[in-house]
């Protein structure tokens, strides 16, 4: 009985791969920024919202480790197979999302980069210095490498991010006892809440992302369908726990604060490291910047290796390019990097609203990816009666909320 036991945890813990490396993809803005900020401005207002979106989404990420462990299929050739408009959309929008998220991602990493270079130096710079490494840690090993690394960052980030709330806690909250926070229930509050849930816990596309590093992790080795969903359950829920986490630091540290909350992403991730320093101790402003960079290194990792995954297997099932091999993979991983610093570049002076459109950008397309993953689990006819009825109540809420954003935009 026991040595049954443990075979069956060995197992699973050798699945571990694609559900932290989904965990290591989300952890990253909508965490460091999002959440940190709803802490910060609103107190615990918006901590069942954050629970909800995560529960919500939750069956739309579920869908690309079921269906491609149930059929032998990724995502993407599920699209196809279902009909090849469906893989076309999903590419256009994959393409403008994996551009725009990849310049996103790399401002944040520099602006904490900032606080371990001694040199004063821009935030274009940074982001090339930062686009080198992660190319050269994805060009010379992969999946297998980035498995390892992203791993690592996990158990890392997890251990320091817990570290931080338990100091912050033990010092408490740091607003005056009469301080009223303003509501976040207010149209004027909107866009906020948009870009929130945008990022959080990751834009549903990468669901199809995290089928391919599935494929990939099964090429090393076989994973079942239970140590398949252990691995993505694992991964999912502490990017749920972490971004809790998260809000609450910003609500101990922040909330009530005289200091103005800086809306700007890299501007933000600098104040609240200051204020945290204030707050707790000047020592403790390197852990937290560390935490952070933790954070957004391996979403920055995660990020290009993924869209980059996802363009090189939609354009080979499409026929628009005849090999799906690294060196396929490296080009599209090269000209996606390339694209994304183009946009710093071309936005530089307005890196803050840059980011604000990303995360809004993957909340509108949220729904449309939701539904593609929804309808081919359907089809499988392998959905069990709680998924449906999650999937069902959450399409409701994200296209319900798209479709109020969007009449917000035109009518403000």
């Amino acid at each position: 009985m026991v040595q049954q036991e443990n075979q069956v945890w060995r197992g699973r813990l050798q699945a571990l791969g694609p559900g932290i490396l989904l965990a290591t993809a989300a952890i990253g803005g909508s965490h460091i920024v999002a959440s940190t900020q709803a802490g910060a401005l609103f107190g615990w207002q918006l901590l069942l919202l954050v629970l909800l979106v995560n529960i919500l989404k939750y069956p739309f990420f579920r869908f690309g480790v079921e269906y491609s462990l149930q059929s032998g299929e990724t995502l993407l050739e599920g699209y196809r197979r279902q009909n090849r408009r469906y893989l076309l959309g999903f590419v256009w929008l994959n393409l403008i999302a994996g551009v725009v998220n990849t310049a996103g991602v790399l401002i944040l990493t520099a602006a904490l980069l900032q606080y371990f270079i001694p040199l004063t130096l821009s935030l274009p710079v940074l982001c090339c210095l930062l686009l080198a490494v992660c190319l050269l840690v994805l060009l010379a090993g992969q999946y297998r490498l980035l498995d390892t690394v992203s791993k690592w960052v996990m158990v890392l980030l997890t251990f320091s991010t817990l570290a931080a709330l338990a100091i912050a806690w033990q010092k408490g909250m740091q607003a005056p006892p009469d301080y009223i926070a303003p509501s976040p229930w207010q149209l004027a509050y909107l866009g906020f809440l948009v870009a929130l849930m945008g990022w959080m816990p990751a834009p549903i596309e990468v669901s199809a992302i995290n089928s391919l590093w599935l494929k990939a992790k099964q090429q090393q080795q076989p994973v079942n369908l239970a140590n398949g969903l252990f691995d993505f359950n694992l991964g999912y829920w502490s990017t749920t726990v972490l971004a809790l986490v998260f809000l609450a630091l910003g609500a101990l540290v922040q909330y009530g604060s005289s200091q103005e909350v800086a809306m700007a992403g890299g501007s933000y991730i600098q104040q609240f490291v200051g204020i945290y320093g204030k707050t707790i101790g000047e020592w403790s402003t390197l852990l937290v910047a560390f935490v952070a960079f933790l954070c957004m290194f391996g979403t920055t990792l995660t990020v290009l290796d993924g869209y980059a995954r996802t363009i090189n297997e939609s354009f080979q099932l499409l026929g628009w390019q005849q090999n799906n091999n690294h060196r396929s993979y490296s080009f599209w991983l090269l000209l996606q990097a390339l694209s994304g610093f183009g946009v710093i570049l071309f936005f530089k002076s307005a890196l803050g609203p840059m980011l604000t459109f990303a995360m809004s950008l993957a909340f509108v397309t949220t729904p449309v990816f939701a539904w593609l993953n929804y309808r081919l689990m359907r089809s499988s006819g392998q959905m069990s009666l709680w998924l449906r009825w999650l999937s069902r109540v959450g399409l409701l809420y994200l296209f319900g909320f798209a479709v109020l954003f969007l009449a917000w935009l035109v009518f403000r």
